[in-house]
């Protein structure tokens, strides 16, 4: 059974930025699917489905190999 969480990821300004984390989350093991809601100018929303929970350092780490920051975790 897969999970969905989703994160606060600042610093995105368009589709490139999308493109960057969405390759770098889909590298992590276990994730399925990665959607993005860009805000510009403010946090994005990103829900990570996995096949189980990721740790929230991996998915800061993925997010800041792009050139991002990971905000919080979204509520």
């Amino acid at each position: 059974m897969s999970t969905t969480n989703t994160y606060a990821v600042t610093g995105m300004t368009c589709e490139h930025c999308v493109k960057a984390v969405r390759e770098e989350i889909e590298q992590l093991d276990g994730v399925s699917a990665v959607d993005i809601d860009l805000t510009v100018g403010g946090e994005s929303r990103v829900a990570v489905t996995a096949d189980t929970p990721l740790p929230l350092d991996q998915i800061r780490g993925a997010v800041e190999e792009a050139g991002y920051h990971l905000a919080t975790p979204a509520s």
